[in-house]
């Protein structure tokens, strides 16, 4: 059954006690965070909520990223563990089946931390040897800071050549930027990718319910009795942020400032068969 649409937002927050926000068309834009988010996500704390924020973004570490969502009077409104990055499970990753030598990567320059992290050296793939032996992964981080013609090329080549783990830290195809345009994101490099080369990628962020294990896990660092169902997930995009929600056992609310266009989004939910708990048209309704 599908959801009434539209619903409020603030009367829907009232019945949960933490909720995990997806960034880019909730939150923020490709030019910043939203005007009224620092107000919103004070008044809800002040509420006795718990926010988490979960994205898909690694194109800068976690600390950065939490920085933007500042209150001009209260300060930090969102501190670095509170902030769940797909670059950070990346990490992870690095860090257990890598564990040392070179990674090359495509991305913007601060992007390259969750590399360096996890112990690597990481090196832009226009500065790669093809037969370096300390190259042990290409990471997929960003969709700024290359050239999108010669870089591509290179990974194509470089991965053609080499048989190491192919990652993209980001899964998302598109984010909003402004109004409703959307650009392209690295997750869509790595689809194409994968079809020339016929190799598989290792993906991290939503939908992959991973990313909602971790953020429950860092929730309850602060509330160890919370249960999935005091839990609501809010995001922009059918295919991750409403579809991992659902097959981790949350409730969900699609809202329709970002990816997912108001006029679409009933034949998107009806063909899809991805059924969020709830619709609202932003979270300031």
């Amino acid at each position: 059954m599908l959801p009434r649409m539209p619903e409020s937002f603030a009367r829907i927050a009232r019945a949960y006690s933490t909720i995990f926000f997806d960034a880019y068309g909730v939150l923020k834009a490709a030019s910043g965070v939203l005007e009224g988010v620092p107000e919103l996500l004070w008044q809800l704390q002040q509420q006795g909520k718990q926010i988490l924020v979960l994205t898909n973004d690694a194109s800068q570490p976690p600390d950065e990223m939490a920085a933007c969502y500042t209150h001009p009077e209260h300060g930090r409104l969102i501190l670095s563990d509170h902030l769940v990055s797909s670059g950070r499970l990346a990490t992870e990753f690095l860090v257990d089946k890598v564990r040392s030598g070179m990674a090359a990567y495509l991305g913007k320059p601060s992007s390259s931390y969750f590399i360096t992290e996890a112990g690597l050296t990481a090196v832009p793939v226009r500065e790669v040897d093809f037969d370096d032996p300390d190259l042990q992964a290409i990471v997929l981080l960003d969709d700024e800071g290359f050239d999108w013609f010669s870089d591509i090329n290179i990974v194509v080549n470089l991965a053609r050549r080499r048989n190491v783990p192919l990652v993209v830290a980001n899964a998302d195809l598109a984010y909003p930027v402004a109004g409703n345009e959307v650009a392209v994101a690295v997750g869509s490099l790595a689809e194409m990718i994968e079809r020339i080369l016929r190799k598989s990628f290792i993906r991290f962020g939503k939908p992959d319910t991973m990313m909602f294990s971790y953020a429950l896990q860092q929730a309850r660092q602060e509330r160890p009795e919370l249960r999935k169902e005091q839990v609501l997930m809010v995001g922009d995009t059918l295919n991750t942020d409403i579809l991992g929600a659902n097959k981790f056992g949350l409730d969900t609310a699609l809202v329709l400032s970002g990816t997912t266009l108001a006029s679409r989004a009933p034949a998107l939910i009806e063909a899809s068969g991805i059924i969020p708990t709830y619709i609202c048209d932003s979270v300031f309704t």
